[in-house]
């Protein structure tokens, strides 16, 4: 007797799947699963190797490298010569994958070109701002303490009228529902502040506190503890613990592409304080604050992912 499959053939006691002519000839339906080159059914979803888990902003090579130290990224050289810092962390419930970038410059400008190459590349479904911020809260952002942030406010637009008088108009950004729940489980565990260690490598053996608040953003370098920005950050919400000029691309990012037919990522803002936004503002600091900051994102991760 001849079987043939996915072809008719003429003649008599022939057996052929799907289709059959001729005297004695039968029709077997062959299950999905055994004919050639069929994929059996599983309930269970296959990993795509190209997903990726968080897209990691920085802007300082202080942080990028602690990002580094913190969760054994390695470098990675793409076709066209961007530079992209990549890996994985294992948590008690998932295996998370890392991509982490450096910005050309300060700035939200220059942020948002740098989330639309993550974006590009590697459609992470979390992207996250990790690195220094000054403190503008003389209790909650000492020097080395983080903030953990999914509210920003930024604060450069503004009306500037006759004889002087200034009018600035703040935009509130919040993050998405499940990235605000996933940080209040993080403080519900840890306590609010989180008090955590120092970490050996750091510049200090202290220990730091982890407060959630919400980030203003702008184009300026506060260095001034009588300015004006700071004045309407105050006043315009006293849980603003801390300034930086890139939280705000971040967010403005994030709200354009909330159009787009895929699922728009999460964002959080994680900044470890490195000065007081005053006079003695500079770069003793950064190399603590930093490696804060990453320590505090890599505790995050299991309850980010």
């Amino acid at each position: 007797m001849n079987t043939n499959r996915g072809i008719s053939s003429h003649g008599n006691a022939n057996t052929i799947s799907n289709n059959a002519v001729g005297n004695h000839a039968r029709v077997i339906a062959t299950p999905p699963a055994e004919r050639v080159g069929a994929q059996v059914a599983s309930s269970v979803a296959p990993t795509d190797p190209n997903t990726w888990d968080i897209g990691i902003v920085t802007i300082l090579s202080e942080e990028l490298r602690s990002l580094c130290d913190e969760l054994k990224l390695e470098r990675h050289k793409e076709p066209g010569g961007l530079y992209f810092y990549r890996g994985e962390h294992t948590t008690p419930d998932s295996t998370v994958r890392i991509v982490a970038t450096q910005t050309q410059s300060q700035g939200q400008r220059s942020t948002m070109a740098a989330l639309e190459n993550l974006r590009r590349h590697y459609t992470p479904r979390l992207w996250a701002l990790v690195g220094v911020g000054g403190g503008i809260h003389d209790e909650h952002a000492r020097i080395g303490n983080v903030i953990v942030s999914t509210e920003v406010v930024y604060y450069e637009n503004r009306k500037i009228n006759p004889l002087g008088d200034v009018r600035r108009r703040g935009e509130h950004r919040q993050a998405p529902a499940q990235v605000v729940h996933a940080v209040n489980a993080f403080f519900t565990e840890h306590g609010t502040p989180a008090r955590m260690h120092g970490q050996p490598a750091s510049q200090s053996s202290q220990g730091y506190e982890v407060y959630p608040g919400l980030i203003g953003s702008g184009e300026a370098v506060v260095a001034d503890r009588d300015s004006d920005i700071r004045r309407y950050l105050a006043h315009y919400n006293e849980k603003v613990l801390a300034v930086d000029m890139e939280a705000g691309g971040l967010s403005q990012y994030w709200q354009e592409n909330s159009v787009h037919a895929e699922t728009n990522p999460g964002w959080i803002v994680i900044r470890g304080v490195s000065d007081n936004a005053d006079e003695e503002k500079g770069h003793a600091h950064h190399e603590l604050a930093a490696r804060n900051a990453a320590h505090v994102l890599r505790l995050l991760l299991p309850f980010l992912c």
